[in-house]
């Protein structure tokens, strides 16, 4: 009988929405009874060493002949072709997102790793993907067959209605998210500040740890906007206190320039919250049209509108809760996405996935 090897680069404990999905899949598979265990790589992928490398390799082949190996995507993308040839029998990624779609990176950089990936996942028997947009990216730009692709969307867990401020002091505004490009930051700050004559306070749940530079940069552009009273950057946040701010909130956003599906969307309309954010994932166009405003990525002045327009107007914030609530029992749950990974992995008939 076929186990699933789940080989994941760094700490899976890391507080980001890729390693969160990831730690699910493995209780949900526990719970349903399938064998599978987690295999820690190296967590100097997608940048990794040639020691990193060979690193590896030692440990996916110190796994059984039968084992089913099922990478993440921030490792598989930098796989190089002959690795990723060696289990090809047996190979199975997992893509949140194609790693060239991170902001910041060189030229080089993008074409280093659109190769890399694109040779890589010649050699996947199949790729489970978080959304219908990466699934059409891979088939379009990386050559996956979409007979090999199988779309896992992001579960969420039942949670209780956010209460939010009952009116108590300035509209909490809430952001979740480590503070790196992707995420657009710099262009929330900047919607911010031209709405700067409302009450609101903002706070951004998220690791500063990724991209300290970055890091930096959005507490100095906080600072000469004069918001540093009404932009709090709480750092990362563990699940009990994440549970904490999204109770408190008011309203939530999210600016970021691209995701594979952004997680935070759904965990925020599961708790009835109104939604402003962009137009930048799968998860966006997921959203019920009633529960949020959608806007154009990188775009300040469209940013700031339409928060200033929940911002004036509670009842059509109260609408927009209500939708959302209602919204969010038509979002799958997270044994439905493990059962379409474990699917993926196992489909060649080596046992049923229940």
């Amino acid at each position: 009988m076929s186990a699933i090897v789940f080989a994941i680069p760094g700490d899976i404990d890391l507080p980001t929405g890729g390693y969160g999905y990831d730690r699910r899949l493995l209780r949900e598979w526990r719970e349903m009874g399938i064998e599978a265990r987690h295999l820690a790589l190296p967590g100097s992928f997608p940048s990794p060493s040639q020691a990193d490398l060979a690193a590896t390799e030692e440990l996916l082949a110190a796994t059984a002949p039968n084992d089913i190996l099922l990478i993440d995507g921030l490792a598989f993308g930098a796989f190089p072709e002959a690795l990723a040839a060696r289990f090809a029998d047996r190979l199975v990624a997992l893509v949140h997102h194609p790693l060239t779609l991170e902001t910041g990176l060189s030229l080089e950089q993008v074409e280093t790793l659109r190769a890399s990936e694109r040779a890589a996942l010649r050699h996947a028997r199949a790729v489970a993907v978080t959304s219908p947009a990466t699934a059409g990216t891979l088939a379009a730009d990386f050559g996956v067959p979409d007979h090999r692709i199988a779309i896992a969307i992001p579960g969420v867990d039942p949670a209780p209605r956010a209460v939010g401020s009952g009116g108590r002091g300035p509209l909490k505004l809430l952001a979740v998210g480590s503070l790196i490009p992707r995420k657009g930051y710099d262009i929330l700050i900047e919607a911010l500040a031209g709405i700067a004559d409302r009450d609101w306070h903002l706070t951004i749940a998220g690791s500063p740890d990724y991209a300290p530079e970055t890091a930096n940069a959005i507490e100095a552009r906080i600072g000469s906007a004069g918001l540093a009273d009404r932009i709090l950057l709480a750092g990362a946040a563990d699940p009990e206190r994440l549970g904490e701010l999204y109770d408190k909130a008011d309203l939530f956003v999210m600016p970021s320039l691209y995701e594979g599906y952004g997680m935070v969307l759904t965990e925020a309309l599961a708790r009835g919250l109104p939604i402003v954010c962009t137009l930048s994932g799968a998860g966006a166009d997921a959203l019920p049209d009633a529960a949020a405003l959608k806007v154009p990525p990188r775009d300040p002045a469209a940013l700031a509108k339409a928060l200033a327009k929940l911002v004036d107007a509670p009842a059509e914030r109260r609408q927009r809760a209500d939708a959302a609530w209602a919204g969010a029992r038509a979002l799958p749950r997270w044994r439905d996405t493990a059962r379409i990974v474990a699917g993926a992995c196992l489909r060649d008939g080596s046992r049923e996935v229940g």
